[in-house]
């Protein structure tokens, strides 16, 4: 049976963001929770500009999962806002607000309002991996090819 996470939410400005609506899957096949911007006033990101979004919230994760940040893809593709750090990871032992990186990566300036969609948080388990040094790797059919290497 699969575990699912309990995620532990804190509002930091409940009586200012209690407008803001808390993170939520948006369908019931919905991967990703989505996250609002509680900024105070409009912010205008200029062509290939970062400001730091805030969200209003902390969290706590359970030990063994971390949660991903990723930009939202209709904000991307629309209007070329993404995360500058992308996917960000919140480990589980951080308890500040949880920010958003965003960038501007389109041809115009954009307005981020108040209560907007800004970014998605997926909840995924992590692993710690224990580190073997060898004095070979296997080869595979690819073996050092690089970047680009398995298509044309």
């Amino acid at each position: 049976m699969n575990h699912i996470p309990t995620i532990k939410l804190l509002r930091i400005r409940p009586n200012d963001d209690a407008d803001i609506p808390l993170p939520r899957y948006m369908t019931p096949q919905s991967a990703g929770m989505d996250i609002y911007a509680a900024v105070k006033k409009d912010i205008v990101l200029e062509k290939g500009e970062i400001a730091l979004i805030p969200t209003g919230f902390a969290i706590a994760i359970p030990e063994g999962f971390e949660a991903q940040i990723r930009p939202r893809s209709g904000l991307a593709v629309k209007h070329g806002i993404g995360l500058i750090n992308s996917p960000g990871t919140i480990d589980s032992d951080y308890r500040g607000e949880v920010m958003i990186p965003a960038i501007n990566l389109g041809t115009k300036k954009y307005t981020l309002k108040r209560g907007d969609r800004i970014a998605q948080m997926l909840i995924k388990r992590v692993y710690h991996a224990r580190i073997e040094v060898v004095e070979q790797l296997d080869k595979t059919v690819r073996d050092t090819g690089g970047f680009g290497h398995t298509g044309k």
